[in-house]
């Protein structure tokens, strides 16, 4: 995954968002902001005039991103985008006429990626979007490093593993045994990981 133009690794996912979901109940702001989407050449999902609405649209128009009020009736804008987000993977940029700082941590807490204030204009959405689109492709890089980092430490433990099963059996010392596996896997023309996993494995049926 990049941040800087270049093509997203994960599938699925575009280096810039294409399709917007907008949710606002004031509906000429929202027919404002449609018309500017619309004049960068995004394809616009909505609008929406709800939370609940917001979270239906999503569910069938798949947006890329969405952008929703703070304040709307039923369900809010910031419950709307916990469930966006945590349920859907889409990423909210909220829009407010307030500026309160509860509103902002909240907003922080409830993984939107970028706060606009009302008014908002052509070039302010052009700029909200692109940075925000830059953080959740950050975040998504954030998550794939960290499920890297945890199979990496879940293949040493198996590594780690192995090596005293051998150390063991064969009654040698411990960097030995790291040698033995090594030298299994170069003449297997196999993974270490693979190696150690079959001894674990063998080691777990003569247990059973």
């Amino acid at each position: 995954m990049t941040t800087n133009g270049q093509e997203a690794s994960k599938p699925g996912v575009p280096p810039h968002p294409e399709r917007i979901l907008i949710a606002d109940d004031e509906h000429l702001v929202a027919v404002g902001m449609v018309s500017s989407l619309n004049d960068l050449g995004y394809d616009v999902v909505g609008p929406a005039s709800s939370g609940t609405q917001a979270i239906e649209m999503c569910r069938e128009g798949s947006p890329d991103i969405a952008i929703l009020d703070i304040r709307m009736p039923g369900i809010d804008g910031l419950a709307a985008a916990e469930t966006i987000y945590n349920e859907m993977q889409v990423p909210v940029v909220m829009v407010s006429a307030y500026s309160d700082p509860e509103y902002v941590v909240t907003s922080n807490q409830a993984g939107v990626f970028g706060y606009l204030l009302k008014p908002v204009t052509r070039d302010q959405l052009r700029v909200g979007l692109e940075v925000a689109w830059a953080r959740f492709l950050r975040q998504l890089e954030l998550s794939e490093e960290v499920d890297t980092l945890m199979s990496r430490l879940e293949q040493r433990k198996v590594i780690e593993q192995a090596k005293w099963i051998i150390v063991k059996r064969k009654s040698v010392e411990e960097p030995d045994a790291m040698r033995m596996l090594q030298k299994q896997a170069r003449n297997g023309r196999k993974p270490l990981i693979e190696v150690a996993q079959a001894v674990v494995d063998s080691e777990n049926l003569l247990g059973d």
